[in-house]
């Protein structure tokens, strides 16, 4: 059983020097991020505060929902870029999105190029209530398109709570999994802490998010950690550099 042992470290001070974040709703009023530009660049200036170098916005694409497109998302992230001070513009150098698995997602594939995080690299999510049925066909249908899966928040999917071996045949299908960092002092729950800090140990873990939406979530990493695994969540996070912008 997960137990909280007595870490007095806080999540802000884990994060290493020029960290990169790969997962955030900071762009305004395009999701269930951000609702503005103030509260945009409210969000920037803290993420920036905390040490972050640079961040990639990945607003939610979902049908019916958030019903956004490459082009939707491009635009919004070039007009926020062009109202941001010259010395917050190196933050948010590109932007990305996160696909939600659903009945139309092979389709969307098919008739365009996805927005990817960098390269090849594609953020993908599922439903918390349970997973697409086809998953592994569709992990496959992604690869064979010439794109990397990235998983967001495994840890957050409590279906695979009980089995580490879901987890595990989903690392052998080929996905890389982005761990939320939040989740590392209990912003979503003890068990979702404790899976956190089991995929850690076993080294699941190939890079970390922020999954920043709102002022909350950036007052939550003045929260002390509750897994033992900071070595290893460290490491994930140094792993984002590869997804940087150097100038």
């Amino acid at each position: 059983m997960f137990s909280l042992f007595k870490n007095q470290t806080k999540l802000v001070d884990l994060i290493p020097e020029n960290y990169i974040d790969i997962h955030s709703h900071i762009l305004p009023g395009i999701d269930d991020g951000s609702e503005n530009y103030d509260q945009t660049l409210f969000l920037i200036e803290n993420m920036k505060e905390m040490g972050f170098k640079q961040c990639i916005p990945t607003p939610h694409t979902l049908p019916h929902t958030w019903d956004n497109t490459r082009e939707s998302i491009t635009i919004c992230h070039a007009e926020t870029l062009s109202k941001l001070p010259e010395t917050l513009k190196k933050m948010i150098p590109r932007v990305g999105t996160e696909y939600m698995i659903e009945g139309s997602f092979l389709e969307r594939m098919k008739n365009e190029t996805l927005l990817t995080l960098k390269d090849n690299k594609v953020l993908i999510e599922m439903s918390y209530l349970n997973a697409p049925m086809d998953f592994k066909k569709i992990v496959f249908e992604i690869q064979m398109n010439g794109y990397t899966p990235i998983l967001a928040h495994p840890e957050r999917y409590s279906f695979y709570h009980q089995s580490m071996r879901e987890y595990e045949k989903l690392k052998e299908i080929g996905c890389f999994f982005q761990l939320n960092l939040l989740s590392t002092v209990g912003y979503y729950g003890k068990n979702v802490a404790s899976i956190a800090d089991k995929l850690l140990k076993q080294n699941m873990i190939d890079f970390t998010g922020s999954d920043i939406h709102h002022k909350r979530h950036i007052e939550a990493f003045q929260n002390k950690v509750l897994i033992s695994s900071t070595k290893q969540l460290v490491e994930a996070m140094k792993r984002n550099s590869i997804f940087g912008n150097e100038y």
